[in-house]
């Protein structure tokens, strides 16, 4: 009996502790629902729905969270069974519902770089960090900027390799080429480097027979401007002008020869002249000499002669020349000629010639100032380039004084005639 009471005792201290220890870990998980976990044994479970629907709903003001030692106490962990987070997941807003993010707007200034987004559709993986932004405002500016240079600011000058800086046109005023003087070793050998290897008379004979060959050719040309028949006022004409040369390129000799007269009457005039012509720039000439005039009454007239002819631009062929006469008379003239071509064969030639005199020349009836003028319009048919026929009309007028020497022989100022003629060269 004393054993059995002793043994009661003993145990009842024992009995005491376990319950209380039993009580208070069941009292510390009364406030928390465990949730029922599978047996280890089993597969995952296909993933649930969410028992959310999908619409965004409108944001409601929590009170602050409680401080806990778990981060996700007080959250619904069930919407993390659709998108799993990898383990070593860097994302700091994996597992929690951002659907309440969406109403927020996107220029609201937020610490966090992806508030307001919704990041549902962003994979877990994705390594693009402007993913979600709107980067159409980005595309415009760069298309509009200019491609910086990546050598801006590089100094580049090593990268020519020691080419040698070649002057240029660009470094010239006018832009015309600039010119060096030869070094002063160019001029120590002889004049050419030929004398070095072979006999210098040898060599002087044979430049001296390429100049004859190549640099100094003699050519002989004759230019028939004009044979042709006048008609008008019942009266029938005549006249000529043809010119030619020989020599060189730059020196010749020209002559030219010009006059008129009436058919079944007799010469009225008629000039020769013998020119030195020297070339002074491309296509023009300048020429000096004598000229002699032929008259039916003897009273022949000897000038001297300095002109300039050639072909301005546009193809404009022009003579200007100036005559002195042993009497001290000073008169010029000057003509211009233009070929229009129409097609190959048919060509237009427009001509006017003025002529002038310092002073009154009574015994040629010629006045001073500008004396006359004549003006024709030719139309020609080159048979060949070397014969060409044509026609055409000329108008002339006597001026000043020259026009009252004319009234008092019974002739007009003024005259319009028909004209046929023959242009030729060879």
């Amino acid at each position: 009996m004393s054993r059995a009471l002793f043994a009661a005792v003993a145990v009842l201290p024992l009995m005491l502790a376990a319950g209380s220890a039993v009580a208070q870990t069941h009292g510390g998980h009364g406030a928390h629902a465990a949730p029922a976990r599978p047996p280890q044994a089993r597969p995952t479970p296909a993933p649930k729905p969410k028992p959310r629907a999908a619409a965004p709903q409108p944001r409601r003001a929590t009170p602050p969270a409680p401080v806990a030692t778990d981060p996700h106490a007080g959250h619904d962990m069930s919407g993390m069974q659709a998108a799993p987070a990898p383990a070593a997941a860097a994302d700091p807003h994996a597992g929690h519902d951002m659907s309440a993010m969406q109403m927020a707007p996107a220029q609201a200034p937020a610490a966090d770089s992806h508030a307001g987004h919704n990041m549902g559709a962003v994979p877990a993986a994705a390594a693009d960090p402007h993913a979600g932004h709107d980067m159409s405002g980005m595309q415009a500016a760069a298309a509009q900027a200019p491609a910086a240079d990546p050598h801006a600011g590089h100094d580049m000058s090593a990268m020519t390799g020691g080419a040698p800086n070649i002057p240029t046109s660009v470094d010239a005023v006018g832009g015309r080429m600039v010119e060096t003087p030869p070094p002063a070793a160019a001029r120590a050998a002889p004049a050419h480097a030929a004398d070095l290897l072979f006999d210098p008379a040898v060599m002087a004979a044979s430049r001296k027979q390429l100049l004859v060959e190549n640099g100094d050719i003699r050519s002989t040309a004759v230019l028939i401007d004009s044979i042709e028949s006048s008609f008008g006022d019942g009266e029938k004409g005549y006249s000529w002008n043809a010119q030619g040369w020989t020599g060189g390129d730059i020196n010749r000799f020209w002559w030219k020869t010009e006059g008129e007269g009436d058919f079944g009457g007799k010469l009225h005039e008629a000039e020769v002249q013998a020119l030195y012509s020297r070339a002074i720039a491309p296509f023009w000439d300048v020429q000096a000499g004598v000229r002699q005039d032929f008259r039916p009454d003897g009273d022949d007239t000897t000038y001297l002669t300095v002109g300039v002819q050639g072909v301005a631009p546009y193809w404009f062929e022009m003579n200007a020349a100036a005559f002195l006469s042993t009497e001290g008379d000073l008169t010029a003239r000057a003509e211009v000629e233009y070929d229009q071509r129409i097609t190959q064969k048919w060509i237009v030639q427009p001509a006017i010639e003025v002529a002038m005199s310092a002073s009154d020349i009574p015994e040629l009836e010629i006045g001073s100032g500008l004396t006359s003028v004549t003006a024709g319009l030719r139309l020609r048919y080159e048979i060949r380039k070397e014969f060409a026929p044509y026609v055409g009309v000329e108008w002339s007028r006597s001026l000043g004084d020259t026009a009252d020497y004319a009234r008092a022989r019974d002739e007009d100022a003024e005259d319009v005639r028909l004209i046929v003629g023959i242009k030729a060269w060879f």
